[in-house]
């Protein structure tokens, strides 16, 4: 992988878990609020699972092997 395509996966790297903190801000204000949506919720938990399995696939293209 050359440098360029590794610093372009940490970019995208950076907006997930941007996102990903995000989520985790909106799902605590909005049930924080009293009645809520919990299909709402729902929906923005399952985002939340897509960001993280995404991050952990990013990240373990950046992360070399390494053979122990």
């Amino acid at each position: 992988m050359t440098e360029q395509e590794q610093e372009v996966l940490r970019a995208r790297l950076g907006e997930l878990i941007t996102e990903h903190r995000d989520l985790d801000d909106v799902i605590a204000r909005i049930t924080e609020q009293g009645p809520f949506d919990q299909l709402q919720i729902q929906r923005l938990k399952k985002r939340k699972l897509v960001l993280k399995d995404e991050i952990a696939r990013l990240e373990s293209k950046l992360v070399p092997d390494i053979i122990a």
